[in-house]
């Protein structure tokens, strides 16, 4: 069982600290423990209780109403305004609390709700990107462990497998080819696997080595199988010089190839690149503008 202190209650339902002890106090809604030292902590169940409650007062519930509810009741709330409710916010808020207790029918269900409605590409870019982002920043708070991250990842994982094996193949000379890597230092590979449909599903033919290539792996597949272009993400930490220099050098050995680079690691970088590199500063830019035409 996990343990939260209200802070991370806060960050997790978006409910102000201050609110809380209101609530706590007015209509005893969640009821802390307490350490040897006084100090108040909750523990998956009041957090899994406020999410449901600070979506349901999107919707127009009132607190005065909800505190009367017990923890299946407003489950039972908050599945009926997911079915009927478009907002991506609803969406990703229900996510969170799937993902809080590691309740994978329910994620699942959640998902193949928003593919039904949306499509799986809109899925990606409207709920799964947003999703990441607030679980990244709840993780680097502490306010959610790395298993949670972990559960969730292969979760999606699987979904984007899905969805590539439903893409034919494609055949023809005039097949543009794209050799998709994380470089040696990189293990983090979802978004690699997100850059992998989206090309195959505008045709392109993938060739996916996956995270941690070494360098000179990258030469001797690109001497055997000559792709047309390179597309590489850095999302792990990496001192400055070094990634420039890494990148400086495949582009300078392959200067007839674009050089497709994505994740936040470069998406900031300042100095003066071969013409040949491209930086991605979005999935949603690259499917809009970058990805070449057949």
């Amino acid at each position: 069982m996990a343990l939260y202190s209200i802070k991370d209650l806060e960050r997790i339902s978006g409910v102000k600290a201050h609110t809380i002890r209101i609530w706590e106090k007015r209509y005893g809604i969640v009821e802390p423990q307490r350490t040897e030292s006084n100090i108040r902590f909750y523990c998956d169940t009041e957090v899994k209780k406020l999410m449901n409650i600070a979506i349901l007062l999107t919707h127009g519930y009132k607190i005065s109403k909800l505190a009367g509810l017990d923890t299946d009741e407003l489950s039972r709330k908050v599945l009926e305004v997911s079915l009927v409710s478009n907002g991506h916010d609803n969406q990703i808020e229900n996510l969170v609390v799937a993902m809080i207790e590691m309740d994978e029918a329910k994620f699942e269900k959640l998902l193949n709700q928003s593919i039904i409605k949306e499509g799986f590409e809109n899925t990606v870019f409207n709920v799964i990107y947003p999703f990441f982002e607030k679980i990244g920043m709840l993780w680097q708070a502490g306010s959610i462990n790395p298993a949670h991250e972990h559960f969730i990842t292969n979760l999606i994982k699987q979904k984007i497998y899905v969805a590539i094996d439903s893409i034919p193949v494609p055949v023809g000379s005039e097949v543009k080819k794209f050799l998709l890597f994380l470089p040696e230092w990189d293990l983090h590979e979802l978004g690699l696997l997100v850059y992998d449909y989206l090309l195959k599903s505008r045709g392109h033919k993938v060739i996916f080595l996956g995270p941690n290539v070494p360098e000179d792996d990258i030469y001797s597949v690109t001497d055997f199988l000559k792709p047309d272009y390179f597309l590489a993400g850095f999302s792990n930490a990496i001192e400055k010089e070094k990634l420039e220099a890494y990148l400086n050098r495949i582009s300078v050995r392959f200067p007839e190839k674009t050089f497709f680079v994505a994740g936040h690691q470069v998406q900031n970088l300042t100095c003066m690149f071969p013409s040949n590199v491209k930086i991605i500063q979005s999935a949603i830019q690259f499917s809009k503008e970058m990805i070449p035409a057949l």
